[in-house]
């Protein structure tokens, strides 16, 4: 069996925290298990957050009307990408799994991890208009979410005052992740490790390497495949998917839930 390739792109300023720990474990049992493991360690590699013309070797097209998507698109297709951008798009064009490792900030990634899916994930490269969704450039890879809460499990659900969680995870897990084509496997969340005793930092950990062992071939999460929506009509559901879940007790997911309940869980287990 040919190796499987696994990026870790890693988000924490110091060697001592839990996520430092968490990333640790990834690369140690999964390089145990054969895998070759590459991590982009964002603070160590200072890597520049912000999407700007700078990102772009030679001429823009329109410099007096920049617009990043499109003149990265093409700098992409010419080959005029600075090497830092260029690095991280051969790292994950070779990686069958992505593993972003971080702490949870403001409910999403810290800024610097914003930043590599910003300036990482270019228009061309990472999508286009055809393929996105299903259809997605990077259907064939795996991509998760492992990160730390400030927050107890408890203030993450339907009754929580930071609401649920699902829906917390919707914009990364289908607005980025799922929007390249990466099949979403259901994310590792260490609930407030900072809060905790060590020995339940521990056992977290412990069941991190666990979970690893059989990782790869986890099934990912449910989305509504792209053909299920109308591109003619503003990519909205067909009438006929519309219908046939008329009856049934729940949405289709966390953000097309066609007005109903959320069906649970849906952004945090895979076949429900």
């Amino acid at each position: 069996m040919v190796s499987e390739k696994v990026l870790i792109v890693y988000a924490h300023q110091s060697s001592g925290s839990f996520n430092s720990a968490a990333k640790d474990a990834a690369l140690e049992v999964l390089t145990a298990k054969g895998c070759t493991v590459e991590v982009s360690d964002l603070y160590a590699m200072k890597f520049k957050a912000t999407a700007t013309a700078e990102d772009i070797t030679g001429k823009v097209k329109n410099a007096d009307h920049f617009c990043y998507g499109e003149e990265t698109k093409l700098a992409w297709e010419a080959g005029k990408l600075t090497a830092d951008i260029t690095e991280e798009q051969r790292k994950l064009t070779e990686a069958d799994l992505v593993i972003f490792q971080f702490p949870m900030y403001w409910f999403t990634v810290p800024a610097i991890m914003k930043g590599w899916m910003d300036r990482v994930l270019t228009l061309g490269f990472a999508f286009t208009h055809e393929k996105r969704y299903s259809q997605g450039i990077f259907k064939e890879k795996k991509a998760m979410l492992s990160f730390t809460t400030g927050s107890q499990e408890s203030m993450f659900t339907a009754n929580g005052i930071n609401g649920d969680m699902n829906v917390t995870l919707w914009p990364l897990q289908n607005g980025i992740l799922h929007y390249c084509g990466f099949q979403v496997l259901a994310p590792q969340i260490f609930w407030a490790p900072s809060h905790v005793p060590s020995e339940a930092r521990g056992t977290m950990l412990e069941s991190w390497r666990t979970r690893m062992q059989g990782l790869l071939g986890e099934n990912p999460l449910a989305f509504t495949p792209l053909d299920c929506f109308d591109g003619e009509k503003g990519y909205q559901l067909k009438p006929e998917v519309h219908e046939k879940h008329a009856a049934k007790e729940f949405g289709l997911t966390v953000g097309i839930h066609l007005g109903k309940a959320l069906p649970p869980n849906n952004q945090m287990k895979a076949g429900v």
